[in-house]
């Protein structure tokens, strides 16, 4: 390789290796930002199954006879590797109205011939999931009815993403705790009950959404950390030769230098 084009491959790689340092960086704060408020989402999804139970003891909604909805939480954007297609492999999609998050697994669903109901992109902020968690639900519940709704996401735990599928309604039925008395309340009953299954609900769907949204850029984290050891490796590896190229030239010059003193001698 001539000096010149070695030099020029050598500060492209470089410049390749901040992009990626960069995004390194950008993926690991949302991941981290995202995290800590997934405790909270959590522990507020808690106290929801709480209060449903209070109110509602064992007594479970009647939900319509429509078939369930899947909401799948796939990659807003690329360098995730599988992240997308692992999520599209887990979900029950033959049995359910799908609605796809995320731009690039929506991309991807239409490739593998996926038809969604409904599609969204992942917001890029994870301040902005509950929101979305609104939008979400009012897609799945557009018919103004209750129905079947299930998720699959991706947790990261211990460095590996993990995908899961779960029921967010029904709800699961709780035990081991003993029934609470039901509370004061100044509205009917069962709008009471209603309130609180919708606030439940949207509490799940956002605790999805959150982990979709940690585990992301998680991935992406990885992906990128990989990225830039195999840079930081091309470029040990070019800084090298470029050293050899240069002691080779310096000892030919020598070597013409000496050839040349002898012959005039």
């Amino acid at each position: 390789m001539a000096d010149a084009a070695l030099a020029d491959r050598i500060d492209g790689i470089a410049q390749l290796g901040s992009v990626v340092r960069a995004m390194t960086g950008i993926a690991g704060a949302r991941a981290r930002t995202a995290r800590a408020q997934v405790t909270a989402v959590d522990a507020y999804a808690e106290k929801m199954v709480a209060a449903y139970t209070q109110v509602a003891g064992s007594k479970e909604l009647p939900f319509a006879d429509m078939r369930p909805a899947l909401v799948l939480f796939c990659a807003e954007q690329g360098f995730v590797g599988t992240y997308s297609e692992r999520v599209l492999d887990a979900a029950d999609k033959e049995n359910a109205d799908l609605f796809v998050i995320g731009s690039r697994g929506a991309v991807i669903a239409e490739a593998r011939g996926l038809i969604p109901a409904w599609s969204a992109p992942l917001p890029v902020r994870s301040a902005s999931v509950p929101k979305f968690a609104d939008r979400v639900l009012a897609a799945v519940l557009a018919q103004g009815k209750l129905r079947p709704v299930g998720v699959v996401h991706t947790i990261w735990s211990k460095g590996q993403a993990q995908v899961t599928q779960r029921a967010l309604y029904p709800f699961a039925p709780q035990s081991g705790e003993p029934q609470q008395p039901s509370p004061l309340h100044n509205i009917a009953l069962g709008d009471l009950v209603v309130d609180i299954a919708l606030d439940r609900l949207h509490a799940d769907m956002t605790r999805a959404a959150l982990h979709a949204f940690a585990a992301e850029n998680e991935a992406r984290m990885a992906a990128m950390s990989a990225a830039s050891r195999q840079i930081d490796e091309e470029l040990e590896r070019l800084n090298a030769l470029a050293r050899r190229d240069r002691q080779e030239s310096i000892t030919a010059e020598i070597i013409e230098i000496a050839s040349g003193a002898l012959a005039a001698g």
